[in-house]
């Protein structure tokens, strides 16, 4: 048996189990910084949590739910942005043999009350005011949820008509806690011990674009071999800093609590997504996730940096550009044939000049210590892949689903090959179907659905394989390329099959303007598109341009048309004839999660759009021989 099995097969039975050994192994390492925001304008000030003082508060937690009568299994909510107090709050209702339910903070009230009474959480652990009085609004529906703990208790005072400590600030239970650990010391522990590996630690309810989202049942045996697969992997370190800033109640941003308590290196946590910017020179962070918007929104704001500074600049930048891909293909394919990264002298030699010009700045710009990125929860197109590489910032694309616990495939290191998801997981098996279906098995495959027993059968084979709904291809060695959605395959009625999501990541390559962009075309004899442009980088074009007017009025000038015009010509030149875009239609406004057009992990809901848009669809298809 290799050591990488060994490690996997005695993983601990718990998560919790999990951060005792860690917390005994380095108790006064700095395993968390948090911000606190700064007054009257000052910066904010990062402070540290220890092990031992980050397991304090988790045990206190722990044990101030066991006093509010919280059972094994039974389900603890979780409402709240990306912080510290999250991941606290997370393992301590593991630590008390208890399961997280999450909930986006964007979730409305309607759907957050659902979540809730699917789920039959007992407790609520609140941010702030504003997720209380969801709960509040409709609490007549919700007779199982005891308690609403408020992380920021500002404004969420108990009110008339609440129950008898219904509402008490997470201060109030961390205390409670440790009153009821004086009187039983061992309280924590002996609940602890009794964890099994099958015994349910998260549900997390898909963001699903039509219908009811389903909770997906992840027992603590997968978050503990999640924790030790990907540690096997070599990607991340004890010395590693990581920067944390996506949503924890999606998959992606849970995972990665995982897999820093078993190597043990320090996590910076910060889920205000304004601040990413700002934050990254602060942090100086080594490693970081992230979803491919973050990276399409990097990459614009550099080109239009680039382009303000006039006409010189904007054609070293575009020259610059053009190294960087040439020089990523070329470094991937000799390491692929030789196990060598590196490129021809010419090559070499210009790649030094433009790292010089312009890739040193674009690395200052994320701290400076910047070793990886891994990118996730959507495609990035390869072209801005490929830039990222060049510039000396890899990006490593994993692949994974909330019902796979989040990472089944993620590109290894050195032997990354932008374009791909990269090879499984130790210990995670993959077979692609006859009709190209990517089948998944292994140790991080969900439960199933919770009490939906039907919809488990659907997906989930009685020997373990799991039907992921995504279209991809495995080379000869074993990397993974996701083509599509199964059910977002487009099908003309010239009978040509479109991959829209790939048509739209090769736009994102070709124009630095595009905020988002849904190709559609089923049924149809030709394919549209729907585009919203990013508006800082558009108005900064306008102004240039001497364009006058908020978002909407540039978007809807003839000149802005003619601008993304250009583009859509661009793209269509690398396109087969059956994929060209041969119309599309400027939004008025960008597309976002309140909207419900996004999901929080940025991905397009496309039914969503379809159908708000579906006025300007039908138009562009007005007086074709179908309509």
């Amino acid at each position: 048996m290799s050591d990488t099995q060994t490690l996997i097969e005695n993983r601990p039975p718990s998560v919790a189990t999990l951060f005792v050994q860690r917390v005994d192994a380095t108790p006064d390492a700095e395993a968390y910084r948090y911000p606190v925001p700064g007054s009257a304008g000052r910066p904010d000030e990062w402070k540290s949590l220890s092990w031992a003082q980050a397991a304090e508060r988790v045990y206190a937690i722990a044990a101030g739910l066991a006093d509010l009568g919280v059972r094994a299994e039974e389900r603890v909510a979780l409402a709240s942005s990306t912080r510290v107090e999250w991941i606290l709050a997370d393992l301590g209702v593991m630590c008390a043999g208890a399961a997280t339910t999450t909930i986006y903070p964007s979730t409305n009230a309607e759907e957050s009350a659902f979540i809730l009474a699917d789920s039959e959480s007992r407790v609520l652990i609140a941010e702030d005011a504003a997720q209380l009085a969801k709960a509040r609004e409709r609490r007549a529906e919700l007779p199982e949820l005891r308690h609403v703990v408020v992380i920021d208790p500002a404004g969420a005072e108990p009110a008339e008509g609440d129950p008898e400590g219904w509402v008490l600030s997470l201060a109030d239970l961390e205390a409670r806690g440790a009153a009821h650990l004086e009187k039983n010391p061992e309280a924590v522990k002996e609940r602890i011990a009794a964890i099994t590996a099958d015994q349910l630690a998260t549900l997390i309810y898909t963001s699903g674009t039509t219908g009811r989202p389903k909770g997906v049942r992840l027992p603590h045996d997968n978050w503990s071999y999640m924790a030790r697969a990907t540690v096997a992997t070599g990607l991340i370190t004890a010395d590693d800093v990581q920067y944390l800033w996506l949503p924890l109640a999606h998959v992606f941003g849970k995972v990665l609590t995982s897999g820093q308590i078993e190597v043990g290196h320090v996590t910076a946590v910060d889920g205000r997504i304004d601040k990413i910017i700002e934050n990254l020179p602060v942090v100086q962070p080594t490693y970081m996730a992230a979803v491919p918007r973050i990276f399409e929104k990097v990459y614009n704001g550099v080109a239009s940096k680039a382009r303000e500074g006039g006409g010189a600049k904007y054609k070293i930048f575009q020259w610059a550009a053009g190294v960087a891909r040439e020089y990523a293909k070329v470094s991937q394919d000799n390491f692929r044939r030789t196990g060598r990264t590196g490129a021809p002298f010419a090559l070499s030699a210009k790649h030094k000049v433009a790292d010089a010009l312009v890739y040193s700045k674009i690395r200052e710009a994320f701290g400076g210590r910047l070793r990886a990125c891994v990118s996730g929860s959507a495609a990035l197109a390869p072209e801005i892949g490929f830039f990222f590489a060049g510039a000396g910032i890899h990006i490593l694309e994993g692949y994974g689903l909330t019902e796979s616990s989040a990472a089944s495939f993620v590109n290894p290191g050195e032997a990354y090959r932008t374009g791909t998801v990269g090879k499984p997981l130790p210990g995670t098996e993959v077979r692609i179907a006859d009709d190209g279906e990517i089948l998944l098995r292994g140790p991080g495959i969900m439960e199933g659905y919770h009490r939906l027993p039907e919809k488990t059968a659907e997906v989930l084979e009685s020997d373990g394989w799991f039907h992921t709904g995504d279209i991809g291809e495995l080379s000869a060695d074993g990397y993974l390329r996701i083509t599509d959605r199964k059910k977002d395959l487009i099908k003309t009625s010239g009978g040509k099959y479109i991959a829209p999501a790939e048509v739209e990541g090769q736009f994102k390559a070709v124009c630095p303007f595009v905020s988002n962009i849904l190709v559609h075309g089923a049924d149809r004899n030709f394919c549209t598109a729907l585009i919203s442009l990013d508006e800082p980088t558009i108005l900064g074009w306008a102004e240039e341009q001497g364009i006058k007017g908020d978002y909407a009025d540039v978007v809807a000038a003839p000149q802005t048309l003619e601008l993304v015009d250009g583009y859509v010509k661009r793209l269509n030149e690398g396109l087969q004839r059956w994929q060209t875009i041969k119309k599309f239609r400027l939004l008025p406004r960008d597309l976002d999660i309140e909207h419900g057009e996004l999901t929080p992990s940025l991905k397009l809901k496309r039914p969503v759009v379809e159908r708000e848009y579906r006025a300007l669809i039908e138009e562009m298809y007005a007086g074709s021989r179908e309509a």
